[in-house]
């Protein structure tokens, strides 16, 4: 199983720029671990017979169906299921701020 060291840790924290406390150092040093651990065990499994793909499933592909028009609820109803509206429309809050000049 492969370790990482303290040295090695570092040199990752400066690499990603993470900045981490004494004790977020220990967890995420504990984490990536684990993480090379299960990737040890990974390397345990027989993929000689195995031929290699770029898609676990290319076997697969997306099954389309028509477009059709269906019936729709009327206006009054699909209103009334929102939270607000003015106009006929649903009200919403708004996503995109301007800044105000001084």
């Amino acid at each position: 199983m492969q370790t990482l060291t303290e040295e090695e840790f570092l040199k990752l924290t400066k690499l990603c720029r993470i900045e981490c406390t004494d004790e977020e150092k220990k967890a995420l040093s504990s984490n990536i671990s684990k993480i090379l651990a299960y990737i040890d065990l990974l390397q345990e499994v027989d993929t000689k017979d195995v031929p290699p793909c770029s898609h676990v499933m290319e076997q697969l592909s997306n099954i389309m169906r028509e477009d059709k028009v269906g019936p729709t609820l009327p206006r009054e109803e699909f209103l009334s299921n929102a939270p607000a509206h003015i106009g006929g429309m649903i009200r919403v809050p708004p996503i995109i701020q301007t800044k105000s000049s001084n």
